[in-house]
């Protein structure tokens, strides 16, 4: 049942195909975006590069990393302690108050640029110590002082505003909304049809969002260019209460991008769906986007959902342990498109090769390999 091939496993079933990507077909194509919704696109510089970045400057604070957050924060107060410890210390130097002790300070208590520096971090922290204190001696201190104090309530509110920000961002909401590893490809009313999962992680639920989906193929031009085309996935359910998981399902009918696409092709095939599902978050209001995308790979022909969903005494359960538990459902091993011009099979008709027939759906016989155990009846979603 199982075979292993370099860096390839491929598990058959002779009714459906498992395909697991080695490190040889992986190293040859670059996924158009990551399985966490990253897009690995790098923006070479131009003329101008910076410009975007200083234009939406509280933007760009928002989106840089913790680390990097945290230094910013800490050098400006730093900075600015230095800036107006050495314009106290200047004025000092100028009324003479560092060379002439005995002569009446611009501000108690410095006497040099230590407690210049001093003078300033208490002023802007508002530590208020009582060594140190401003005298009516010095206007230009008594500006100076005016003008720190205005600054540091300025600068604490972008360092409050965007550490808030920071952390109330929708990335980290979309983090907790996740789709399942594969799609799969099943029989649903006689409609050959393809499906994900989708559920959110958290106890508080999201009661309103809409699902999508894009078909994103790529084609290589001489010269190294490379052209990208979007065609759309209509979805049966786009609007979702996602109270509990869902599937979301997209039936492979005349106009879908995937009506002529049958399990061999998806060896061959080289695209990506990329899909995603947009909503409100109920406890900040704010918009979310969780996303993910699924290669040919990714797509388990022949095989359902484990069921999740269970009803108690008071209340439904979820078994997120199932959530990206497949099983095996008959299902023909025929494009969309093939299924639909087929005529019905006659009775008794003779099966081909290892194939026996598991009944009939829609007029179509359904056949799977009869040493198939139940070991491999049920499996996850890598």
């Amino acid at each position: 049942m199982s075979t292993e091939t370099g860096d390839q496993a491929i598990i058959d079933t002779n009714y459906t195909t498992i395909h697991t990507l080695g490190r040889q077909n992986e190293g040859r194509r670059l996924r158009y975006m990551q399985k966490d919704g990253r897009f690995p696109v790098v923006f070479q510089k131009a003329p101008g590069y910076w410009t975007p970045y200083l234009m939406d400057i509280f933007t760009t604070l928002v989106e840089i990393r913790w680390r990097v957050t945290l230094l910013g924060f800490s050098l400006s107060y730093i900075l600015s302690w230095l800036f107006f410890g050495l314009c106290y210390w200047l004025i000092a130097k100028v009324h003479g108050d560092i060379d002439d002790l005995s002569n009446t300070p611009c501000v108690d208590n410095v006497r040099g640029f230590t407690g210049a520096f001093m003078f300033s971090m208490e002023t802007q922290a508002t530590i208020g110590y009582g060594f140190r204190g401003m005298t009516e001696n010095c206007m230009v201190a008594i500006i100076l002082v005016t003008v720190q104090d205005v600054f540091s309530c300025l600068l604490d509110t972008i360092v409050i505003g965007i550490v808030v920000a920071k952390m109330a961002s929708a990335r980290k909401r979309a983090q907790t909304v996740g789709f399942s590893s594969c799609a799969v490809v099943n029989l649903r009313d006689g409609v050959l049809c393809l499906s994900w999962r989708l559920g959110d992680f958290r106890g508080n639920h999201i009661l309103e969002g809409v699902a999508k989906a894009m078909l994103v193929r790529y084609l290589k031009k001489p010269g190294g260019s490379v052209v990208m085309s979007y065609q759309d996935v209509p979805l049966q359910n786009r609007d979702i209460v996602l109270a509990t998981p869902a599937n979301i399902v997209h039936k492979l009918e005349p106009g879908s991008p995937l009506y002529s696409m049958g399990p061999d092709d998806l060896l061959v095939e080289d695209f990506e769906l990329v899909v995603s599902f947009t909503y409100n978050g109920d406890s900040t209001g704010i918009l979310h986007q969780s996303r993910t995308s699924y290669t040919p790979a990714d797509i388990r022909w022949g095989q359902r959902f484990q069921d999740m969903l269970k009803q108690g005494k008071r209340h439904y359960k979820v078994d997120y342990a199932q959530f990206n538990v497949t099983t095996w459902v008959p299902v023909p091993l025929l494009s969309a498109e093939e299924l639909d011009r087929r005529e019905r099979p006659v009775e008794g008709s003779q099966s081909h090769g290892p194939l026996i027939a598991l009944g009939k759906r829609n007029g179509h016989t359904c056949r799977r390999n009869p040493h198939i155990t139940g070991e491999v009846m049920q499996q996850t979603c890598l």
